[in-house]
C-alpha cells in the first residue's frame, strides 16, 4: 500500500522519481568514513545504496495529507519543463507526476494547501507548471506556505550568489510566481495548520528549514524534509549532506529532532526515503538506532 492512518490522519505517498542520485557516500556526506558506511551496509542497500556502483539512492516524492477536510501537499519535488543549469539532471523533464497524484486521488484543484519544507530545487518544482510561456500555479485554490527565512534567502535580489548553484532559477520560476499570484503565506517559527498538524522551524539546512509535526490521537509523526536524505545520518547523525547551508545547525537540528522523535516514539518521514520512506528510532550509546520501518510499500 502507498497510504496509512495516523490517528485522523490519512497519508499517501506520492512519487515524483526515485533511483541513483550520482554521488558515492563521501561526495554526498563530506566527510563520512568508509568504514561507517560498510557498518551499516546491511540497512542500507539496495534502497538507499547501490552495493555494486557505491552511489547512494534517493527518492523524490510528495506526501499528501487529508486533515480535517483539508488536502495538503508536502513538498513538491523538481517539477517539469524547469531550466536547471546546475542540476542539468533535474532540468526539462517530462514526468507524470501530475497523473501520479490524480492516481491517488487528487487533482490539482483539489488542493487546499502546500507545504514547502524549505526552498531547494527539489522541494518547489510543481508549485508551477508551463502555461503558454508563463509560470502559472499549479495548485490554483491552495495556500502555499513557505518559511520566510528561506523566501529572502533564495530571492537573488536579496543573496547574488544562487546565480551560481544549483539553485539558480528556482525563485524566479517556482517562487516568484505563487508569490505573484497571492497565494504565498510566510510563517516564522511556527506555524498551526489544524489541532492535528504544526510546522516548526528546522533551521541549518536552509535557513528556514522546516519538518511538519503530526500528533493525533496516539499517533505522532515527523515529516522531515531534508532532515535527513540517507538512514547512515540515523545511526552517524553528525555526518551533513553536501548541500545543508549551515553544518553546525544542521547537526545540532538533526540530534534535537531524532531525539524528540526517539522519546515520542514519532514515525519519521523524510522527504527522500525510498524503501518503505519512514522509520522509527530509539537511542542507542549515544546515536539512534532504527526500530521499525513504515508499513509502506518500496518504490
Amino acid at each position: 500500500m502507498s497510504d496509512i492512518v495516523l490517528g485522523d490522519v490519512e497519508v499517501t505517498r506520492v512519487e515524483e522519481m526515485h533511483g541513483p542520485v550520482g554521488m558515492t557516500p563521501d561526495v554526498f556526506f563530506p566527510g563520512s568514513p568508509k568504514e561507517e558506511w560498510a557498518e551499516h551496509q546491511s540497512l542500507l542497500v539496495p534502497d538507499f545504496l547501490d552495493a555494486d556502483t557505491d552511489i547512494c539512492a534517493i527518492a523524490v516524492q510528495t506526501w499528501v495529507l487529508r486533515s480535517e477536510g483539508k488536502t495538503i501537499l508536502i513538498d513538491t519535488g523538481v517539477g517539469n519543463h524547469k531550466e536547471r543549469p546546475y542540476a542539468p539532471f533535474w532540468g526539462h523533464l517530462e514526468l507524470d507526476f501530475l497523473g501520479n497524484l490524480e492516481r491517488a486521488g487528487v487533482r490539482p484543484d483539489d488542493v487546499d494547501i502546500v507545504i514547502n519544507t524549505h526552498l531547494h530545487v527539489d522541494h518547489v518544482g510543481w508549485n508551477t507548471r508551463l502555461e503558454g510561456q508563463y509560470w502559472v500555479p499549479t495548485f490554483r485554490n491552495a495556500t502555499y506556505l513557505m518559511p520566510r527565512a528561506d523566501f529572502e534567502y533564495w530571492n537573488p535580489a536579496n543573496n547574488p550568489r544562487i546565480a551560481g548553484g544549483v539553485n539558480q532559477n528556482v525563485f524566479e520560476d517556482s517562487i516568484a510566481p505563487v508569490h505573484a499570484a497571492g497565494q504565498v503565506m510566510l510563517w516564522e517559527s511556527s506555524y498551526l495548520i489544524d489541532s492535528d498538524l504544526y510546522l516548526q522551524s528546522a533551521p541549518g539546512h536552509t535557513p528556514g528549514s522546516s519538518v511538519l509535526m503530526l500528533d493525533s490521537g496516539t499517533d505522532r509523526a515527523v515529516f522531515a524534509g531534508d532532515l535527513l536524505h540517507s538512514p547512515f545520518q540515523i545511526m552517524q547523525p553528525e555526518h551533513n549532506s553536501c548541500f545543508c547551508e549551515d553544518a553546525d545547525a544542521a547537526r545540532i537540528t538533526r540530534r534535537d529532532i531524532l531525539g524528540r522523535a526517539a522519546d515520542n516514539n514519532a514515525l519519521i518521514l523524510p522527504a527522500h526515503f525510498a524503501g518503505h520512506g519512514g522509520l522509527e528510532i530509539e537511542r542507542a550509546a549515544g546515536s539512534f538506532r532504527i526500530t521499525r520501518w513504515a508499513p509502506l510499500d518500496r518504490l
